[in-house]
């Protein structure tokens, strides 16, 4: 692998990882902690949502991440040709 094409695949790689927790970070800090008396105003599944959110959308959320971040990787790999 040249230096160039080092370079761009970290580059993107750092991008994705810095994308994936900017959600994360939403999803956790924001929706799930400071929101939650506002969307609890909010009926999902019989629940009130900042409660569902708080206890199961966030683990949902959290382990889309990893499956975006396994397949977005996958894609990453292949197209600069690095091999396991």
């Amino acid at each position: 692998m040249n230096n160039d094409n080092f370079r761009s695949y970290w580059r993107k790689n750092t991008a994705l990882i810095r994308n994936l927790l900017i959600v994360w970070g939403i999803v956790s800090l924001l929706i799930s902690i400071l929101l939650v008396e506002q969307l609890n105003n909010i009926s999902f599944f019989g629940l009130p949502f900042g409660f569902w959110m708080a206890q199961q959308g966030s683990i949902i959320t959290f382990v889309m991440l990893i499956f975006i971040y396994a397949f977005q990787m996958d894609k990453l790999d292949r197209k600069h040709n690095i091999r396991r």
